[in-house]
């Protein structure tokens, strides 16, 4: 066998899998802070995050399709090693790119509703009572 299909396999093989177990941790712990980012709402919460790993899928197998191609020639482990490093770590910085910029983004509107939260007016008191000595 060619040992570009080979590395065309591992290549794959590691960078769906990462992305898979990238995918499922930033799902289980984003949870948390999706809920705060939208005030509790746990329901809007679960459709968006749903919603952010179907995003997150098809962006990363898309790119990791699209980055399979190698013009190099592979003709020893080597060369295998090496191509698969460059490969996988593009794939790694991308998948870090990508969580820092929906970071990024959730930490935004997390902050516009803090702010939102704190531009409103306070209760007027309901029983307000004489100080004492007046």
């Amino acid at each position: 066998m060619d040992l570009t299909v080979v590395a065309y396999v591992i290549y794959l093989f590691i960078s769906i899998g990462l992305t898979v177990w990238v995918a499922r941790t930033l799902s289980r712990n984003g949870r948390i802070f999706i809920a705060d980012v939208l005030n509790g709402n746990e329901k809007l919460a679960d459709a968006v995050n749903h919603l952010l790993v179907v995003g997150f899928y098809l962006v990363n197998i898309g790119f990791v399709t699209l980055y399979l191609r190698s013009d190099v020639g592979i003709d020893s482990a080597r060369q295998l090693f090496e191509a698969l490093s460059v490969k996988v770590g593009v794939v790694l910085l991308v998948l870090g790119v990508m969580h820092l910029g929906n970071v990024w983004v959730l930490n935004k509107m997390r902050r516009r509703g803090i702010m939102e939260r704190q531009q409103t007016p306070p209760v007027a008191p309901t029983a307000w009572t004489a100080p004492a000595g007046a």
